[in-house]
């Protein structure tokens, strides 16, 4: 990023580099919007490096790592260049794996609006002291000045873009009463909230509907991930059609269908979501960014993957190419444990069977759409898989799964580091090192997640030179490292299909 210095600008978020940051605030690079934000001393206002305003003289600028901070400190938020919008979650790429953690629970509602910090703290396994110092240091901010600028953002944007009435803004945005959400929307932008809806306003939005933009740092290859959920999507679930994603999703008690295209400008995502109730947006847009990796990197990661000269070209072909995640992991990990030995046809095929078993109908779903949500681990717990074709072994397996993330939800949550994540995996029955990986690469968000024992990332390896065993396969990707599970994405799609052995 910036190298990290000691700042005079006010607060206590300015620890970046100012002169850095200047310079690539007045050439407007769009290679930093998202890595910091610009607070203007003389109107109180914070912006992307990217707003079309006059740029202000350096001395008048102060520098900050996240949204968070700039607001902790006291600045509002552009109406013009609008910060919400910024790809990414801005300034916490390459944060401590902890704080990473603790900000998706944030940014997915999951938290709740008591922002109790030791109940965050209990949650990604340290103490309420030490993560706030955790967050002082890589964000600029603490967990409840986080969060806090979340709900605002989100609020702002959902204003701006919708025509939900104000109490579902509210509830949206995680706000506990709209009494609270009106005063602290007037505090942090100096007018009502009513006065931030766009002028013309959007149409009317349908009942609990809502349509957003999902930026995303570019290049992104857009084509490439559809292909690859389009190859793996589980019928009655989701299905890819006309250059749109669509599929249901749960979120806690509620449900939603989604249906997600990308926008002609090349640097956000469009998500139109029908839900059972507005309080799931945060959920909604969290499952759906970490679904399409928008998080990610993208030129930095490509530039490191391409000084390999087996991987360089299919950088140069695929620039851009981003990890398929999950919109659920508990879906994802049993699609893992399916598709052990078998294509990825077979796998999808039994996929649909255990949907069509055991799913529940979405009543959200309109005609033409996914109208089943995939089980979860309470249905599959004890179900009767024999009728679906699978062997005993491979059923019992799911079962165990369901039952441990029953019993333990967090079982599928990012663990302290990728060796932990894969061996607690690796401790259910039915789960080896490759369906642990898998798991941990596209569920679990882990970037470095490598299966080495994959027989479509052997196929792929071979084409370059002489086959290559896994232990050989594991020994070439070290140099790869930390992004061992893009390199897996690009070899993976760079291959042809394998048809029996080893699926994704």
């Amino acid at each position: 990023m910036f190298p990290r210095v000691t700042s005079t600008a006010p607060a206590r978020a300015a620890s970046l580099d100012h002169g850095a940051c200047y310079r690539a605030l007045r050439t407007r690079d769009a290679r930093f919007d998202g890595r910091f934000y610009t607070a203007v001393l003389t109107t109180g206002i914070f912006c992307r490096p990217v707003c079309p305003a006059r740029t202000p003289r350096s001395e008048h600028c102060a520098f900050y790592p996240s949204a968070a901070a700039a607001q902790a400190a006291g600045f509002r938020p552009c109406l013009r260049c609008r910060p919400e919008l910024a790809p990414g979650v801005a300034g916490w790429r390459g944060t401590a794996n902890t704080v990473a953690r603790a900000l998706a629970l944030i940014a997915d509602g999951a938290w709740g609006d008591a922002d109790d910090v030791e109940e965050l703290a209990a949650r990604v396994g340290v103490g309420a002291r030490h993560l706030r110092r955790l967050f002082d240091r890589h964000v600029g901010a603490p967990p409840v000045a986080v969060a806090q600028a979340q709900r605002v953002l989100l609020a702002k944007r959902l204003l701006a873009d919708t025509a939900l009435p104000m109490s579902d803004v509210a509830a949206a945005a995680g706000f506990g009463s709209l009494r609270r959400f009106n005063a602290l929307l007037r505090r942090t932008f100096g007018r009502p909230p009513s006065s931030l809806r766009r002028r013309g306003g959007p149409a009317p939005a349908m009942a609990r509907g809502v349509e957003l933009r999902l930026p995303h740092t570019t290049p992104y290859a857009w084509p490439e991930l559809l292909a690859f959920l389009a190859a793996r999507a589980i019928p009655g679930v989701e299905h890819v059609d006309g250059g749109v994603y669509r599929r249901t999703l749960t979120l806690g008690a509620a449900r939603a269908v989604v249906a997600v295209r990308a926008a002609p400008a090349g640097d956000h995502l469009v998500a139109a979501l029908r839900l059972s109730s507005v309080s799931a947006v945060p959920a909604a847009v969290g499952a759906l960014r970490r679904l399409f990796d928008l998080e990610a990197d993208a030129a930095a990661i490509d530039a490191h993957l391409a000084r390999d000269p087996l991987l360089a070209p299919l950088v140069r072909r695929r620039p851009g190419l981003r990890v398929p995640g999950a919109a659920d992991p508990f879906e994802l990990a049993v699609r893992a444990i399916l598709g052990q030995q078998i294509s990825v046809a077979a796998a999808r095929t039994l996929a649909g069977r255990i949907v069509e078993a055991h799913g529940a109908r979405v009543p959200e779903a309109a005609e033409g759409e996914p109208p089943l949500a995939f089980p979860g681990p309470a249905a599959l717990a004890e179900a009767d898989l024999s009728r679906v074709g699978l062997p005993r072994a491979r059923a019992e397996a799911v079962r165990a799964l369901a039952r441990a993330v029953a019993d333990h939800p967090a079982l599928l949550e990012p663990g302290p580091d990728l060796a932990t994540t894969a061996a607690r995996l690796a401790e259910l029955p039915g789960v080896g090192a490759w369906t642990a990986q898998v798991v941990a690469m596209r569920a679990l968000r882990e970037p470095d997640a490598f299966p080495s024992s994959d027989l479509g990332l052997l196929r792929a390896m071979s084409r370059a030179g002489p086959s290559l065993r896994p232990a050989a396969l594991a020994e070439r990707a070290e140099a790869w490292r930390p992004w061992r599970a893009y390199a897996a994405i690009h070899l993976w799609t760079a291959a042809p299909p394998v048809p029996r052995g080893g699926t994704r």
